[in-house]
């Protein structure tokens, strides 16, 4: 347990940007003026950092991070050598700061996550807390297309079993001792809202209310959604397999089925009525096929399990002091 009296600790927020030429120059100092203020108050120490990564952008959003650094020696810039994803580049700017940070919290650019629930954070943090998430109290002004969409995604991630916390995303207090047992992990496929979620740390869950973007749109078009829902299915979950499972159990029954009522028919009319026996045959085919299909997706998850160890990412430039 840490002390919980008031002390002065190191903190990072690591945001991954894409596209966010716009937005950067309204969210960088809001995200500024939080480090200043927590520091003035004695909660967070001089040389806590806000990372900004660039995840192979095509807007300028690396040269307005360039300009905004030569403005702030506070501003880490980290450009990554092509665009890896939010998920890699998020744990890019873990790599880079988990050694250097007492705690890191990673946000979106956009201002939607409510930027003063750091101070909560903070104080769960102080009060022994490894794993501070952050998470959405309601969706009342989102677009009534992607107030469905995340509903089905969070209710998908529910049926799967992936143990994600709900309406959790990407804002989220990690100490260095839950960032290092993240980094210690070595697949290559992930989804870290489930990892995060289903970590054995003691954790605490701070609600808040999203905002609208402070500019631009969001770069998570419905279908991007749906596949990172499907994703994060195939990697955090066995669902798949048992529904595979399922359905060739189904299929058995069903064979048997039809092959009692063709043989029932034979045997009382004495004829080989052969749409049953076509029936039974489909049947049969049916479940041999899923069986085979089973086994391939377990021996293709051996494997996968065995050789995710490739590169996640590459860093081309860091800008620091």
């Amino acid at each position: 347990m840490r002390n919980t009296k008031t002390m002065s600790i190191c903190l990072y927020f690591v945001v991954p940007c894409y596209n966010d030429a716009d937005v950067l120059p309204i969210s960088v100092p809001v995200f500024l003026k939080k480090l200043r203020e927590l520091n003035e108050h004695g909660v967070i120490s001089d040389d806590s950092m806000l990372v900004l990564l660039n995840d192979g952008s095509s807007d300028g959003t690396w040269e307005t991070i360039v300009s905004l650094r030569k403005q702030e020696a506070k501003i880490v810039g980290i450009n990554m050598a092509y665009n890896v994803g939010e998920q890699n580049a998020l744990l890019a700017g873990l790599t880079y700061a988990g050694p250097k940070a007492d705690c890191v919290i990673t946000m979106d650019s956009d201002l939607q996550d409510d930027i003063d629930a750091v101070d909560r954070m903070l104080e769960e943090f102080l009060a022994g807390n490894e794993l501070v998430l952050g998470v959405r109290s309601k969706r009342a002004d989102d677009p009534f297309f992607e107030r469905i969409a995340s509903g089905m995604f969070y209710r998908l991630m529910e049926i799967a079993g992936t143990g994600q916390i709900p309406e959790h995303a990407n804002y989220r207090l990690m100490s260095r001792k839950a960032i290092g047992q993240l980094l210690a992990r070595t697949e290559t496929h992930y989804y870290l809202p489930c990892i995060v979620s289903n970590m054995g740390l003691k954790r605490s869950v701070v609600y808040h209310e999203r905002a609208a973007r402070a500019a631009g749109s969001s770069g998570y078009t419905v279908l991007k959604k749906i596949r990172l829902a499907m994703e994060a299915v195939m990697i955090h979950s066995r669902l798949p397999l048992k529904l595979i499972s399922a359905s060739a159990l189904l299929c058995t029954a069903l064979c048997f089925a039809s092959l009692l009522a063709a043989v029932i028919v034979c045997t009382h009319n004495g004829i080989f009525y052969t749409p049953l026996w076509l029936l039974c045959a489909v049947f049969f085919v049916g479940t041999l096929g899923l069986a085979v299909l089973r086994i391939l997706a377990q021996y293709l998850c051996i494997i996968s399990d065995e050789v995710r160890n490739a590169p996640r990412w590459q860093i081309d430039t860091i800008l620091e002091n």
